[in-house]
């Protein structure tokens, strides 16, 4: 192969029109295009690598057109009716957009020759795909196009038809555009073979032209396009991939946690809609197909329908073309797209790019962002969106390999058989072929260049012979001929090629099954199902499950009762990360790790580490700041960062009390599966027990059984490189990964055809047909594992060696592993083997990481509880503090763990548990002495003195290896030593034995207390400890809360300190049920009976918790206030308000004039000192339209300020009726108001009325329904006008305005959270902004984060003082208590937050509970029970709900 030089005129060859043509639209040709032309059009084979935006595609496309242009010509306007280019593109989407592009230039050529007078060739262009219409193949068929714009699947059906096969017959080119998205995978293999097909088809070899801006190494791509026996005569043209871009990282404004939780995926989309808004358009990337559906819908919510669409695989095509055109025309703002827009595809002039997410891949995050900026000279600019601290690194370390101008290599696959049976049934099929010449054509292609015989020999032989099952012989395809040594097709092999051919794998949704029941609670993804083992706990909505068994199409487990899922849910579409970001990931923590280190100090730098961060890779400070405080609390808690060159494997227990092994191994999913697999069988052979493992892209986790201990440090040893493999593929075929892997090869080699009868085989038929069919060819697979003795002998069978290769090397990376299992046995790895007693910063995120949390908006209920266990690790430089554990938990644990002796006998046995007990643990114990004193006296325990003045009791049985410690010491009296109990024993072996005795009765001990309990030297102890340690029976750490030395502790018992803990934590934390709440609701607010206030002097503590409450103006003093204060007086609301204490308006007034205020007119209540806040929401703007007169009123109103009813008379010259209507109508504005409620309660006084009374006065004193007695009327004052906002956006609140809000809030419920927000007014801002508020204020201790009231969706929080009142509702018993409250009420949560249909909250209705629960409404003087009553209940129900107060 040679590499392209510069030639002097690009268009130097040309035809004149198409020059014309190419200079007028596009000036001068890009770099790419000078190089690549000579060669195309000299007829060789040519790979163009080139960025992203740089016209590859017309760099291909106008070499073939103008030898079109000149035959058409030439021939007089006509072009002969066959196919002449063929241009293959790995997607549908691509080849629609590809077509549509190629009008331009065809038309601006036609132009041109018509300009010239020149006869137009009449090129025709169409596209073939499995979305063509019948309609349109036909008549592809009738008349061929000239270039034809196809996938690897169509070009393949085409071959296998007689009609295609004359339309091909005379390709003279062939275009592979986007081939890196080809040459690594089977499409691939499948493409090269059906391009020899078309080479041996067309008798000549149609020129070849590779097109892609990521592919490395590109001698290997060379190879794969040209095929080995050209790839020297292949010309590649190297622009390279790099380019200038602008890309960073974006952050939501709370830290990244293990996992995101749903109202910070809020944020983030806000953030999203945010940059659309500043952007014409942008493509949003995402990894699977769930989350662009999720993500379109929010983005909806923000932006509006007609801004965004989705765009994935599972999408009809016309939704898909509709998508991509609307977003050219510029009607789309956003698309949110998997792959499916990943390559090649110009969507028009997208201005941004986003990714959820890593995209796992250098390649695909390449391609991705080049779709902006996607003309030439263009600059691309990407977003990245990482959802957790992990995937930060991960984007991190993305950044920084783009920099470096770092690509993923390629890998082709190695003579896939089952792509080659397909492709030989297919050619044989249409005509018949000498085996020598088929297998020349077949190892023409790159991928199957040394294939040997023998294996040919054995594809054919299972193609000719087909599979012995239950029904008979099936899937024999080909008539060989042994003694002609030729191939022919059988009968009906032609229409099974055709219609199950390509290599992309059917998936199905496996049932999820819950046992012992057999109910169907949901699907999974099967993809999914074939990664998890028996074992593995998953959540499905928001309850988690164990998995019992993966069957076919079948997942049945068991309610795992809401233990922590261990593995993520939908990991299937999800890409694995490549092995060159692995290593960017590697090359991050080791550097972060070098960062860190401090020359002559143990503190970490972390200032300086992330000032160079920013510098070196370009973060922004708040990423480089997250990426630097992560991952120096893992350093410090593990000693060193997992990299590439050193490994860390940390035990721990997990939150439920298990013990779990943790192997960091940054080299990605692919080899990580494999060593977990590994693992897990060497286990299960060591120990004999199952159990669950799991692999993520950083880690392996395993779950340990708690009954077996082993030093950490042999785990590294377990596997040796020269016997891991064969163990491995004993460990996959236990794995539903080597079944599904076999049906997708079945499959792909027709064994299982996907069309039976013209109709496509339902999933579940396919696979009970692969089933049979592996039963056929592999027995010990499907055979009773009681009877399989040793291990399963493989068969020599090309599926069966396919599938256990595809699972070594595609599904798993067999070679890297062993490859690194090379490297540890020759220590090139630094090892580091770490006990903790709780899980490392790394392991907490790998534990945690679960991405099913936010797809379908359940709370995370363990979030909190998590959070606890994960608080440890928030100082960096503090990162061994064991705080967590509860001393209540250390202590119950330990007074369990000592033995409760009631008798003689058992004396003996707590004796034999101990070892041995000390004088002091014998006195501190009721009975102890007498006890052991009789077993003195029988012989079966003895006092050992061991000093003048300390002895030891020690029984008969662990007197020999206790008298080891102590060769000096007497024992009173001296007794026989039974058989069996008087072998010698050295002294460390006793000293080991006695201290592991001693540790299972008691809880954490530091090692000066363990010393002089058995009074023996600390060193000689801290031996025995470390040797205990290294067996795993001992863990050190620092456990009691205010511990200050290092402690002791045997594992078990520190499992269960650890369960106590959490179910104390979530005993703290258990949230209460809706009615308690509703209960606790009735005494925060005063509305209970023992709860009410009473006198004046309690006012301002019922405003201040209902302030800024939107209700009735007539609801206020008749029902609301008098329901917390007991005899309340409307004097009192009069002296707070004329006192300037409180005020009264309406904040938001219709835009209409209104006759004046009526009584359910809405108002609110406030402290005067609050009133700028909430005039604050108000918009300045709000100007409602006004009669003349109150025109007039109001005009005074500015001119003078505040004015009393009788200067108004005089001011504005109006009647005093009139005069009063004005005043109504400015207050039900919400423009004006008065000092005193009293001008308020006279507006809502009918005319009529205060004629008719004019001198009622109330209890005490005040004339009711006076006007001279409101005080001052003054117009509201607004606030200054803010900045201009785009029209559909709200525009954002002061953030001190929305504190304020969230602390009323909080007063007014004691626990908020956003259903409670139904019962508020409509002008309160949004829960998504009063969130961050919230956490702000639990970040400051302000108020309490959690789950408060059960069964409520989002996050909760709550004021500290309100605790003790919510636990204490929950413990007290119902006592049949009634409350009744007006609908107008904040009170009034029936239908919303309780069960029952909703009461309009209007003044006239009521509700009454009971207990906590709705019993009764009176709505409109209509009595409802909304329980059922005895008579004499109902009647009791109804007078305590038409009582006054």
């Amino acid at each position: 192969m040679t590499i392209a030089r510069h030639p002097v005129d690009a268009l130097h060859g040309f035809h004149p029109a198409v020059a014309a043509w190419f200079r007028q639209a596009f000036g001068s040709a890009t770099e790419a295009q000078r190089r690549a032309w000579p060669h195309i059009r000299a007829g060789r084979s040519t790979l163009v690598a080139a960025p992203t935006g740089s016209g590859k595609t017309l760099t291909a496309f106008l070499a073939a057109i103008d030898e079109l242009v000149r035959m058409g010509v030439d021939a007089g306007g006509v072009l002969p009716d066959a196919t002449m280019v063929v241009y293959v593109s790995p997607l549908k989407a691509l080849s629609n957009d590809i077509r549509i592009n190629l009008q331009a230039p065809l038309e601006g050529i036609a132009a041109e020759l018509e300009r010239l007078g020149l006869p137009g060739p009449g090129i025709r262009t169409a596209v073939r795909t499995g979305d063509t219409e019948a309609q349109a193949r036909q008549a592809m068929r009738k008349r061929p196009p000239h270039i034809l714009v196809t996938t690897p699947e169509s070009l393949y059906v085409l071959l296998g038809s007689d009609s295609g096969r004359r339309m091909l017959a005379g390709v003279r080119s062939v275009i592979v555009d986007e081939i890196h998205a080809l040459a690594g995978n089977k499409r691939g293999s499948h493409l090269a073979l059906t391009l020899e097909r078309l080479d041996a088809l067309c008798g000549g070899r149609p020129v070849r032209i590779g097109l892609s801006a990521t592919q490395k190494p590109l001698s290997a791509v060379a190879r794969f396009l040209a095929s080995p026996a050209h790839a020297d005569a292949c010309e590649i043209v190297d622009i390279g991939h790099s380019r200038r871009r602008d890309l960073d990282l974006e952050l939501p404004p709370v830290p990244l946690e293990a996992v995101m939780a749903t109202d910070v995926w809020d944020r983030v989309y806000d953030r999203m809609a945010e940059l659309v808004s500043q952007h014409r358009t942008t493509l949003v990337f995402v990894n699977t197909r769930r989350m662009a559906e999720r993500a379109a819908r929010h983005l909806a919510e923000r932006l509006g329908e007609e801004a965004v669409a989705a765009h994935h695989g599972s999408l009809a095509k016309e939704h898909r073309l509709d998508a991509e055109q609307r977003l050219k025309r510029g009607e789309l703002r956003v698309l949110i797209a998997t792959a499916s827009l990943e390559l090649g595809i110009d969507i028009g002039d997208v201005d941004l790019v986003c990714q959820v997410g890593s995209p796992r891949t250098i390649s695909a995050f390449l391609q991705r962002v080049g779709r902006s900026g996607h003309h030439v000279g263009g600059i691309p600019k990407g977003r990245l969106f990482p959802t957790s601290r992990d995937e930060l690194i991960e984007c991190a370390a993305l950044l920084d390999c783009v920099r470096r101008d770092e690509l993923d290599a390629l890998r082709v696959p190695v003579a896939p058989l089952d792509v080659l049976a397909q492709q030989l049934v297919a050619e044989v099929a249409c005509q018949e072929w000498s085996e020598e010449a088929l297998y020349a054509l077949v190892r023409r292609a790159a991928p199957y260049a040394d294939l040997e015989r023998p294996v040919f020999d054995a594809v054919l032989r299972m193609l000719a012979e087909g599979y012995t099952g239950r029904q008979g012989v099936r899937a024999a395809y080909l008539h060989r001929d042994l003694v002609a040594g030729a191939l022919r097709g059988r009968r009906g092999s032609k229409l099974t090629a055709v219609t199950s051919g390509g290599t992309i794998p059917d998936n199905a949704d496996y049932t999820v099954l819950l046992e012992p029941q057999g109910l169907m609670v949901g699907t999974v993804n099967e993809d999914f199902a074939i990664e998890s083992l028996a074992g593995d706990v998953f959540q499905l909505g928001n309850t988690s499950y164990r998995i019992l068994r993966v069957e076919a199409g079948r997942v049945r487990v068991e309610d795992a009762h809401g233990a922590a899922p261990s593995i993520p849910f939908w990991l299937g579409e999800a890409p694995g990360r490549s092995d060159e970001l692995s290593a960017g990931v590697s090359r991050l923590r080791a550097r972060v790790e070098q960062l860190l280190a401090r020359p002559g100090q143990t503190a970490p730098d972390i200032e300086g580490a992330i000032q160079a961060l920013m510098d070196e890779i370009g973060l922004n400070a708040s990423a480089a700041r997250q990426i630097v405080e992560y991952l120096a609390r893992a350093k410090a808690a593990l000693g060193r960062l997992p990299s590439h060159d050193t490994l860390v494997m940390e035990r721990f227990f997990d939150e439920s009390g298990g013990m779990q092994l943790v192997v960091h191994s940054p080299f990605g999913s692919r080899l990580n599966r494999a060593w977990g697999l590994a693992l897990r069988k060497r286990f299960c052979r060591s120990f004999n027990f199952e159990l669950q493992a799991a692999a993520t892209e950083d880690a392996i986790v395993l779950s340990l059984s708690t009954s077996h201990s082993f030093p950490l440090d042999e785990v590294w040893r377990y596997l040796r490189s020269n016997t891991a493999e064969h163990l491995l593929v004993q460990a996959l075929l236990d794995a539903p990964l080597f079944n599904v892997r076999w049906r997708w090869n079945a499959t792909t080699a027709l064994a299982l055809p996907r069309y039976v009868g013209g109709r496509k085989v339902a999933p579940q038929l396919q696979r009970m047909k692969s089933d049979d069919l592996l039963a056929s060819v592999f027995p010990d697979q499907a055979a009773c594992l009681e009877n399989v003795v040793g291990e399963r002998e493989i068969p020599d069978h090309p599926l069966v060696a396919q599938t256990i290769g595809d699972c070594l090397h595609e599904a798993m990376d067999a070679e890297g592993w062993l490859a690194l299992l090379r490297r540890i046995e020759k220590q090139e790895v630094e090892l580091v083997a770490r006990d903790l007693p709780t899980p490392s910063p790394l392991a907490m995120e790998i534990l945690s990481a679960r991405p099913y949390a936010f797809l379908d908006d359940a709370p995370l209920e363990e979030r909190r509880t998590q959070a606890v266990m994960a608080r440890r690790w928030t100082d960096p430089e503090s990162a061994d503090d064991m705080g967590a554990l509860d001393a209540g938990a250390i202590d119950a644990v330990a007074a369990e763990a000592w033995p409760d002796v009631h008798g003689t006998d058992e004396m003996q046995e707590a004796l034999a548990s101990l070892a041995c007990v000390t004088e002091a643990e014998a006195a501190a114990n009721d009975g102890w002495r007498d006890w052991l004193g009789t077993l003195t006296r029988e012989g079966r325990a003895t006092r050992l003195r061991v000093q003048a003045d300390a002895a030891l009791w020690v029984p008969v049985e662990r007197l020999a290896c206790v008298r080891a410690l102590y060769p000096g010491a007497r024992a009173e009296p001296d007794i026989a030593l039974p058989a069996g109990c008087d072998e010698p024993w050295e002294a460390d072996a006793a000293l080991v034995e006695v201290v592991r005795a001693r540790l299972t009765g008691f809880g954490p001990l530091a090692l000066p207390r363990i010393a002089a309990d058995l009074l023996l030297p600390e060193a000689d102890v801290a031996v025995a400890l470390a040797r205990l340690e290294a067996e795993g029976y001992v863990m050190r750490g620092r456990f009691h809360p205010q511990a200050r030395q290092e402690e002791w502790c045997e594992r078990h018992l520190l499992a269960r300190i650890h369960r106590y803990t959490i179910k104390r934590l979530r005993r703290e934390i258990e949230p209460v049920e809706r009615q308690d709440f509703m209960r606790f609701l009735l005494e925060w607010q005063h509305v209970a009976p023992d709860a009410r206030l009473h006198g004046p002097g309690s006012l301002p503590q019922v405003i201040d918790q209902l302030e800024g409450y939107e209700a009735a103006a007539g609801a206020w003093e008749a029902d609301i206030l008098p329901a917390r204060l007991d005899a309340y007086s409307p004097g009192w609301l009069d002296e707070l308000s004329q006192a300037g204490k409180a005020v009264w308006m309406r904040l938001a007034g219709q835009g209409k004039s209104a006759a004046g205020p009526v009584r359910a007119t809405p108002m609110v209540l406030l402290p005067r000192r609050h009133l700028g806040p909430w005039q604050a929401l108000v918009p300045p703007d709000h100007q409602a339209d006004l009669s003349p007169r109150a025109q007039r009123v109001r005009d005074a109103l500015a001119s003078h300020g505040a004015m009393f009813f009788d200067e108004l008379l005089g001011d504005t010259r109006l009647l005093p009726n009139e005069l009063e209507t004005a005043l109504g109508e400015l207050v039900a504005a919400g423009a004006a108001n008065a000092d005193s409620y009293a001008g308020l309660r006279a507006l809502l006084v009918p005319a009529s009325q205060r004629t008719a009374h004019p001198r009622r006065r109330s209890r005490h004193g005040t004339a009711l329904g006076q006007m001279d007695q409101a005080g001052r009327w003054a117009l509201l004052r607004r606030p200054a006008a803010a900045e201009p906002v785009a029209s559909g956006k709200r525009p954002r609140t002061d953030p001190q305005v929305l504190e304020h809000i969230a602390q009323v809030l909080l007063r007014r419920y004691g626990v908020v959270f956003w259903r409670l927000l139904e019962r508020e007014a409509r002008w309160l801002p949004p829960w998504r902004e009063l969130l961050p508020v919230l956490h702000r204020l639990e970040a400051r201790g302000d108020v309490r984060g959690g789950r408060f009231v059960a069964g409520l969706a989002g996050e909760q929080f709550t004021l500290p003082e309100a605790i003790p009142l919510l636990r204490g509702i929950r413990r007290r018993d119902a006592g049949g208590e009634l409350a009744c409250v007006c609908a107008a009420d904040p009170l009034n949560l029936a239908g919303t937050l309780l069960p029952g249909e909703k009461v309009p909250a209007l003044a006239g209705n009521r509700v009454l509970y009971r207990d906590g629960l709705p019993v009764a409404a009176a709505v409109a003087g209509d009595i409802r029970y909304l329980v059922e009553a005895a008579p004499d209940e109902r009647e009791r129900l109804r007078a305590a709900l038409v009582a006054r107060r």
